[in-house]
This record gives structure tokens, sequence and C-alpha cells, in this order.
């Protein structure tokens, strides 16, 4: 026979507490490194005895470990404890424009092996990406000697919005309301977790990267679209969320972008924008298939390396790059106008391409058009996390529910 409600209530809410306990403790150490048992104690507000019995299951579990021992005033040297990097392997897919990555790593997120697969359609049939995403996982584990099937999750970062019935609208790929998880879920041997990319990297960026200590940080992914990610740190975690920074308005009337509105700092900033006015100030003919609204080639990326490359010495290059720095800095002094924000990171493939060469012009730019007394407690900076980053964005996925659960 069950037991009463009341009785089964109980054990609802003792579960629920053991599971917060462990998320806490888990969590702490996870985002902010080696701590002992005293570090914890402060950290989440528990007792002695508590953080002894959460650090004894973690350990048992195989998802912590000790880390040594730090010496004290006065006192016993404290052992110090971290998470396990073997504990499990994670997968990050990143459905790009251009391309599709799929990463493999810990759960910790460092690379274990990853694999690309060049787009050439600008409107791909997401039946041929959800094949190559089976092949990418099947390409990464196999050269980790990993079994697909043992991992911990696999998580899929798209270029727009999944909605709450788990369909994808993706513009950028000419995707209305595309059921991309159910086509995925045949070809994916572990928990599948599918959201917008430039959220996924938002969390990365809080946890891994440049946005570490911040307490609001916006996270720019710059790519073929334009997306942002406002994340918020706080000690129990990160909450991300996406905006759609590319089509707000940076031209009254201005250039015609993929949405149908006119001015959207995304038909500035973009890569295709930017390759567009690049071959308007240099008198190129277009390419075959150029446009926002046909398909893209493959060579986007080589395109803009090489016009990046040249934008050293006077000329066209050089004008496109200051006149998508200008774009770039109005719309980021939009973002600080009105979120105020501590720090601003420009993350994706155009960002990692062009970053360097336009970042001081972006600054001034975002100076001129940012409010001062925001703008002076405001860091732009570029992204750190590498050529993986958005599949890495997606691998938290799986990561986040696992801490969400307390590591069970």
């Amino acid at each position: 026979m069950r037991g009463s409600p009341v009785t089964r209530e109980v054990g609802r809410t003792t579960r629920d507490l053991r599971r917060h306990n462990r998320t806490s403790v888990l969590t702490r150490l996870y985002l902010h490194g080696p701590a002992s048992r005293f570090d914890l104690m402060k950290a989440t507000g528990l007792s002695s005895a508590t953080v002894s019995n959460v650090v004894t299951d973690l350990v048992a579990d195989g998802l912590v470990a000790e880390a040594g021992l730090l010496d004290s005033d006065g006192g016993r040297p404290r052992t110090l404890l971290e998470v396990r990097p073997g504990y499990a392997q994670v997968v990050g897919v990143d459905i790009g424009e251009t391309h599709v990555q799929v990463g493999l790593f810990d759960w910790t997120l460092d690379t274990v092996a990853t694999a690309t697969y060049p787009m050439d359609e600008g409107r791909p049939d997401p039946a041929v990406l959800a094949e190559l995403v089976r092949a990418g996982i099947e390409e990464v584990t196999a050269k980790a000697g990993a079994d697909p099937a043992a991992l911990l999750g696999v998580g899929v970062g798209v270029p727009g919005a999944v909605l709450p019935d788990g369909l994808v609208h993706a513009p950028t790929l000419g995707w209305s309301d595309v059921p991309f998880d159910m086509l995925l879920r045949p070809h994916v041997p572990a928990p599948l977790h599918l959201d917008n990319c430039a959220r996924t990297l938002g969390q990365a960026e809080m946890w891994r990267g440049a946005g570490r200590g911040a307490q609001r940080a916006i996270v720019g992914l710059l790519a073929v679209g334009v997306g942002a990610a406002v994340a918020t740190g706080s000690p129990g975690g990160v909450t991300s969320t996406t905006s759609e920074w590319g089509h707000t308005v940076v031209e009254a009337g201005g250039a015609l972008c993929r949405c149908g509105s006119h001015g959207c700092l995304e038909a500035y900033v973009g890569a295709d924008a930017i390759l567009e006015r690049y071959g308007r100030l240099a008198g190129l003919p277009a390419p075959a298939g150029s446009g926002r609204r046909s398909g893209r080639g493959a060579d986007t990326e080589a395109r803009l390396a090489a016009l990046v490359a040249e934008s050293g010495r006077p000329g066209p290059a050089a004008d496109t790059v200051r006149a998508t720095a200008e774009y770039l800095g109005i719309g980021i002094a939009n973002l600080i106008n009105l979120l105020g924000p501590d720090r601003v990171i420009l993350s994706g493939w155009v960002s990692a391409a062009m970053g360097p060469a336009m970042l001081p012009a972006v600054r001034d730019a975002t100076r001129r058009h940012t409010l001062d007394y925001l703008g002076e407690r405001t860091v732009l900076e570029l992204g750190r996390l590498g050529p993986e980053q958005v599949a890495l964005g997606a691998a938290t996925l799986p990561v986040h529910g696992l801490l969400t659960a307390g590591g069970r």
C-alpha cells in the first residue's frame, strides 16, 4: 500500500532539500574552482555537517575529488575539493550559417575532439543537417574512443528561436516552424537539449570566458545573423536570456534587412552585409548566389578573412571596417544605455575575424554614443572561448541540467 499524501509530500520535500544542497555545493565548485569545506560553508550558507555530508556523497558519486591541501593561519591545513573532469563527456553542436561544428568536451568543457562540416546552401534541408549532426557525433566520439551512448548529453545551438513546442524559427537558415528536435532524436544516442545559440554562448562566456565575475554581461554573437544574450551572474549560477539585438534599428529608412524592415543593425554588421558593402566600395561584381535572401557560399568566412587582411592599408577594406565599427558601436551603445551592463563581450566568428582590427574603433564609437555615467562603468572586450565557442556554448546545456539536478 502506498504511503499517505502527507508521507509522500515529506518524502518529496526531503529529496528536494537534498537536491538543493547538492546543487549549491556542486555549482560552487564547478563555476568557481577548488574550495575547502569551510569555503563551501561560507559560499552556500549550509551548515558544516550538511556540507560534509554532501561532499561525501559527491565524492562517492565520482563528481568531486580532493585537490590537495591549503595552508591556514594557526590551524591544520584544509583539504581542497574540485570537480572531476573525467566524470562525464558531453557533445555540443553549432548549427551555424556557414557550417555545422560538433565538439566533444569533458564536462568541465575542455575540448576533446571537434569535427566541422561546411555548408554550401543558404537554406539547408533540416534533414540533411540532422544527418551531419549524427556523423559529427560518430566522428568525435570515435576520435576519443568514447561510447556515444555514455554521453552526459548532446546540446545543440541553433541561430534562431526554439519555441516551447520544440519548433525552430531560424530566418538565417530559411526555417519557419521546423521540428528539428524530432529530426535529431533518432540520430542522438544521449539526452538531447536544443536552444538558441546566442543564449548558450552567453552562458559559456559567463562560465568559462570573458564574462566570469560579471554581474550583468551582454554577449553579442556576430555572424551572418546578429544576436545577443543578457547574462546575469549570481552566487547560485548564471541566467542567460536572448534578445533580437540584430533587429534593432540603427538608421531610420536604412538598408533592407532580411526580416523585411529597414535600417536594422544586422543589415550593417552581419557578415553578408559587410561583404556587400566592401563589394560596393571596391566596385566588385556581386558573387553568384549573394544577397541576404539567397544562397551564401561556404567561402563567406574566407572572404571576410581576406577583407580583414587587406584593411591594414587605406582603401575599400579599411573603409568597410571603419563603417562596420561605427554601426556596431551605435548598437552597443543602445544596449548600454538601455540595460546598464558592467561588461559587453563580442563573440561569434565575425567578431573573432574582425574584432582585433576594429575593436579600438568600436570602443570609440560606443563611447561617443553612450551616456558618460553608464559608459564609464562598462568594459567592452572580445570573447575568449576560441574557434569552437558556439559548440562549447551548446555543451553547457546538458551540464546545466546536471548541475540543476544536483549531479544526479
